[in-house]
C-alpha cells in the first residue's frame, strides 16, 4: 500500500465535444471505459482512499463502474462548476484527520501507467512540495492548459487555453491534469479559489498560483512518455488513444512470446490473456477476457469475445462470443459461434456453420453449412452438410441430444425435442421428429414420382424444353 495516500478521480464532466449520449468517461478503448483504465491504474497504487467525482449522467457512470471497482467511493459534485469544486467536494468527504497526500487524476486521461504515478509521488515527497504536477511537452499543445515558469524554471501558474495570452499559448509545456497535493494545503487554498475566469468555473489550477503566491513549493514532473498524458475530448483523440494503448498491449504480448504477424491490424483488449507460441494472423480482434492457450493459431479475419481457445487449436475467419474451443480443435472459415458453444478437443466447426448453446463432444465434427443450437452432441459425431437442429417451435426453445458416434446424412433436420441414440444414423434429407434408438437408421422417404413430358408441355420454347426435346428424340 502507498502509505497515507488518497486518490481523487475527476469524472463529472459532460464531454460535449464527444457529441454522444454516452458520458465521455464511459467511452471505451482496449475493452474498458476511459475512467476504467484510470481506476485500474489507481487500484495498483493501493491507496487508502479512492474517490470518483461524478455529476453528468451520474447514475449511468456509477452503474457502469460499481461492479468492477467495488472499492471506489462515488462523490457527487454540486452545481458549482469546475475541477476545483470537484476536488473540494471529494476532499471534504475524506476523514477530517487525513493529512497525507492527495493524488488527483482525470477520468479522461486513460494512458497513465503506474510507474509514472509512482515517480510523481516519490518526486513530490522528496521535494517536500505542497503540490506537484505532471507535465509534458507537445509539438501541438492546443486544448491543454499551459505550464508557466519563471526565468529560473520554477512553476508559477497554469493558464487554461481560453484564458491564455498569445505568448502563453505559444508555450509547449502542458498540464496533464494530474497532481499530488498535501491535504492540509489543498483544503486551505481550495477555499480561496473563485470563479473569475472565461469559463466562470472553480479551476483547480488556481491552487497552484495561490500556493506560489504564498511561497509554497510547487514542483513539476515531466512525463517521459508524452502519450501517457493524452486527454480525450473528441472522437479523434479517442481513436488516437486507442491506437497507442493497443500498440502497448501488442508489444507486451510479443515480448511474452506471442507472434503477431501484423500489429497494425491486430487488436487485443487489456483483459485478454495470451500464452507463449500463440500466433495471431492479420485483421484479428482478441476482445474482453479472451484466453488463448499455447500453440493456438487465430486468424486471419477473426473476432473472439470472451472466448477460451485451447492448446494448438486453429480458428480461422470466425466470429465467436462466449465460446470454448478445445485443444486441437479447428474452427472456420466463416463460422459463427454464439454464446454457450463448447467444442471438445480435436473437434471441428467448419465453413458457414452457426452454433449456439451447443456442447459438441471430443472429436465430433460439424463440417459445413449447418445450424446447431440448444444441443448436446457426444463424441465422434459427424453431422452431414446442412444438418439443422430445429430448436424453436415459435413459443419455446427445445434441446436436441445426440449420442456418441452418430452420423447424419446431408440435409437432415432434427426437430427438437429429440434424441438420437449412440451409433444412430440418418439418411439424406431425413426430417427426424421422434427419438432414434441406438444403432438405428432414421429415414424420411417418399416414393419418387416422375411426370414425363412436363417441361416440354409447360415450358415450351425455353432452352430447357429444347434440350429435353433433343435428348428425348435421340433416344
Amino acid at each position: 500500500m502507498t502509505a497515507n495516500l488518497a486518490i481523487i478521480i475527476l469524472a463529472a464532466g459532460q464531454g460535449t465535444r464527444m457529441k454522444s449520449r454516452i458520458p465521455k468517461v464511459l467511452h471505451p478503448i482496449g475493452g474498458r471505459p476511459l475512467v476504467g483504465h484510470v481506476l485500474t491504474t489507481a487500484a495498483r497504487l493501493e491507496a487508502q482512499h479512492i474517490e470518483v467525482v461524478v455529476r453528468h449522467e451520474r447514475d449511468q457512470v456509477v452503474t457502469a463502474l460499481s461492479k468492477d471497482y467495488p472499492d471506489a467511493v462515488f462523490i457527487d459534485q454540486d452545481d458549482v462548476p469546475g475541477t476545483g469544486r470537484a476536488v473540494q467536494v471529494a476532499i471534504d468527504a475524506l476523514p477530517g484527520d487525513f493529512d497525507g497526500d492527495v493524488l488527483v487524476l482525470s477520468g479522461d486521461v486513460p494512458l497513465l501507467e503506474v510507474e509514472t504515478l509512482r515517480r510523481l509521488i516519490d518526486g513530490h515527497r522528496s521535494a517536500a512540495a505542497a503540490a506537484t504536477l505532471l507535465s509534458a511537452r507537445l509539438d501541438d499543445p492546443t486544448g491543454y492548459g499551459r505550464v508557466i515558469r519563471d526565468d529560473a524554471g520554477t512553476v508559477q501558474r497554469i493558464v487554461e487555453q481560453k484564458d491564455a495570452s498569445t505568448d502563453e499559448a505559444a508555450v509547449t509545456e502542458i498540464n496533464a491534469g494530474v497532481y499530488v497535493f498535501r491535504a492540509p494545503e489543498l483544503r486551505t487554498y481550495l477555499s480561496r479559489v473563485g470563479q473569475d475566469n472565461a469559463q466562470g468555473e472553480m479551476y483547480l489550477t488556481t491552487v497552484i498560483e495561490l500556493l506560489r503566491g504564498a511561497d509554497q513549493t510547487v514542483a513539476a514532473e515531466l512525463a517521459e512518455d508524452t502519450a501517457s498524458t493524452f486527454g480525450i475530448n473528441d472522437r479523434v483523440q479517442l481513436a488516437e488513444a486507442g491506437r497507442v494503448l493497443n500498440d502497448r498491449i501488442v508489444r507486451r504480448w510479443q515480448r511474452e512470446g506471442v507472434t503477431v504477424i501484423d500489429p497494425a491490424t491486430t487488436w487485443i483488449d487489456d483483459d485478454a490473456n495470451l500464452s507463449p507460441d500463440v500466433t495471431i494472423l492479420p485483421n484479428t480482434h482478441i476482445l474482453r477476457a479472451t484466453a488463448i492457450a499455447p500453440g493456438a493459431i487465430v486468424g486471419p479475419d477473426t473476432t473472439l469475445v470472451d472466448c477460451e481457445v485451447g492448446e494448438d487449436a486453429i480458428v480461422r475467419r470466425t466470429d465467436a462470443t462466449l465460446a470454448v474451443i478445445g485443444a486441437g480443435a479447428t474452427v472456420g472459415p466463416f463460422s459463427f459461434l454464439r454464446p454457450g458453444t463448447v467444442l471438445g478437443a480435436n473437434g471441428k466447426i467448419g465453413a458457414y456453420v452457426e452454433t449456439k448453446n451447443a456442447e459438441i463432444g471430443e472429436g465430433s465434427k460439424v463440417p459445413h453449412l449447418s445450424y446447431v443450437g440448444d444441443a448436446t452432441i457426444g463424441r465422434g459425431v459427424n453431422l452431414g452438410a446442412s444438418t439443422i437442429t430445429a430448436n424453436y417451435d415459435d413459443v419455446h426453445k427445445h434441446r436436441t441430444e445426440i449420442g456418441d458416434e452418430v452420423h447424419t446424412g446431408s440435409h437432415t433436420v432434427l426437430v427438437a425435442p429429440v434424441r438420437l441414440g449412440a451409433g444412430a444414423k440418418t439418411a439424406a434429407g431425413a426430417v427426424v421428429r421422434k427419438d432414434v434408438p441406438a444403432g438405428a437408421l432414421a429415414m424420411s422417404v417418399a416414393p419418387q414420382r416422375n411426370i414425363e413430358g412436363w417441361v416440354e408441355k409447360n415450358r415450351a420454347g425455353t432452352g430447357a424444353a429444347d434440350a429435353a426435346s433433343r435428348e428425348n428424340s435421340a433416344e
